[in-house]
C-alpha cells in the first residue's frame, strides 16, 4: 500500500558510490611514516563523510591498499577468524603498528601539544614527558622555552612575552 501519512521511506545512501566520490588515496608503501599516517587520516575522513559502519570502513579502506601494503593486509586477515573479527580499531592499530612507529606518533603529539584545559603544571609535565620523543626539537634551552611558550594558552603566553628566563626550569 502507499504511504498514507505522507512520509516517504528513508532514502538509503549508496556508500559504494559515496566513498569513491571523495577520491580516496591509494596506499602501497612509503618510507615516510607521516605519509602512511596521512593516508589513514584521509581515508578516515572519507569514511566518515560516506557514513560507513565498521565493516564498510574495513572493506572500503582495504580496497585502497596495493602492493606491499595489500600483502600485509592479506596476511593480517589470514590470522583472524569469525571468532576474532577485525574491527576498524584493529585495522587502524595494525596499520599504524606496521607503518608508523610509536615514537613518531609521540613526536607528532609533542609538536601539537597545547595547554588547553590543563594547569600550567600539568602542561609542563606532559611537555617534559613528550619531549623525550623530540630530542632535536629541544636540544637547546632556548628552543625548549620557545616550544613550551607556544603551547601555553594565549592569555598566559601574552603575559609572559616581555619576560626573559635564564633557563627552562
Amino acid at each position: 500500500m502507499g504511504q498514507e501519512n505522507g512520509n516517504a521511506p528513508p532514502h538509503a545512501r549508496d556508500k559504494r558510490g559515496e566513498f569513491p566520490k571523495g577520491h580516496p588515496p591509494i596506499f602501497k608503501h612509503s618510507i615516510d611514516p607521516l605519509q602512511a599516517d596521512d593516508w589513514l587520516r584521509a581515508i578516515e575522513r572519507q569514511l566518515v563523510i560516506a557514513q560507513c559502519d565498521d565493516k564498510e570502513k574495513i572493506l572500503y579502506a582495504s580496497r585502497q591498499l596495493q602492493g606491499a601494503a595489500l600483502d600485509l593486509w592479506d596476511s593480517f586477515c589470514f590470522s583472524h577468524t569469525e571468532a576474532n573479527p577485525i574491527t576498524w580499531a584493529k585495522f587502524c592499530s595494525a596499520f599504524r603498528t606496521h607503518h608508523v612507529p610509536a615514537g613518531l606518533m609521540k613526536l607528532k603529539e609533542f609538536l601539537a601539544l597545547k595547554q588547553g584545559s590543563m594547569t600550567v603544571a600539568e602542561y609542563r609535565d606532559k611537555f617534559i614527558q613528550l619531549s623525550w620523543y623530540a630530542p632535536n626539537e629541544v636540544d637547546e634551552d632556548g628552543k625548549r622555552q620557545e616550544l613550551f611558550m607556544e603551547g601555553l594558552n594565549d592569555g598566559l603566553q601574552y603575559q609572559l612575552l616581555s619576560h626573559t628566563f635564564a633557563n627552562f626550569q
